[in-house]
């Protein structure tokens, strides 16, 4: 199965398919999940309609996770299994992942000023995820250094597991140290601690950003596809043209 999809052809004419339905479903789930944290949940006994922001920010943080781990496993299936999508996976998945990231640093300090009283903190869980962020940067940053995709993709692969240690640290940083932000309230060993009425709307708006991410994530995959296409045929008129010239 994957020496198939390794095939960019194939993976096109699967991608067109299923990147329509995944959309489609996206929106339908996102937009069920937000009219329910929105109007349907009840506002917290200490939080008041602050809480709502969780709605945003708690999908953000776990998707900012997630496409780091997806960059993670295609950086090995570039320098491990030199998969031939590996590194276009990695590429398209950078930018979705920077751009969860950054809504989730957003949403966390405008929960922050009114609740802690000031945007930001240098937290263990806050630090950690802006450490996430700057390296998202880093990595866009340096696929635009080198001109070849084969190296640029060998070099980011490097950086990209470097970086992936501070997954861990960002997952279990409240629990290590003594931070101002609370401790995990949905995946637990002893159960959500979150009441179901506002378990339920996070869970179907984290469903629905996640079918979302996907749905981008094959488009850029399909995107990078079609611009390496462009980029070889015109290596090869422009090496067609200084052969006529010679």
């Amino acid at each position: 199965m994957l020496t198939r999809l390794a095939n960019p052809g194939v993976f096109l004419r699967w991608s067109g398919v299923a990147l329509p339905i995944t959309a489609g479903l996206a929106a339908a789930v996102l937009a069920a999940g937000l009219g329910m944290g929105w109007f349907l949940a009840p506002a917290d006994y200490q939080q008041g309609e602050t809480v709502r922001i969780m709605f945003l920010h708690v999908p953000a943080a776990w998707l900012g996770l997630f496409f780091y781990g997806i960059m993670s496993a295609s950086a090995l299936g570039t320098l491990v299994w030199r998969h031939p999508l590996a590194d276009v996976s990695q590429k398209a998945a950078a930018p979705i992942g920077a751009a969860f990231t950054l809504v989730c640093l957003v949403t966390g300090a405008l929960w922050g000023k009114p609740m802690w009283g000031t945007y930001w903190v240098w937290d263990a869980r806050l630090t950690s995820v802006l450490v996430l962020f700057l390296m998202y940067c880093g990595i866009l940053a340096l696929w635009r250094t080198f001109e070849d995709p084969g190296r640029a993709a060998r070099a980011v692969s490097i950086l990209t597991l470097v970086g992936s240690v501070n997954l861990p640290i960002i997952k279990y940083s409240v629990d290590w140290w003594n931070t101002l932000h609370q401790p995990a309230s949905v995946f637990r060993l002893d159960g959500p601690t979150i009441h179901p009425s506002m378990l339920y709307p996070l869970l179907v708006t984290a469903l629905g950003f996640t079918l979302l991410g996907l749905a981008l994530h094959l488009s850029g995959m399909r995107t990078e596809i079609l611009r390496r296409r462009v980029r070889s045929l015109s290596i090869l008129e422009a090496e067609r043209l200084d052969l006529q010239e010679a």
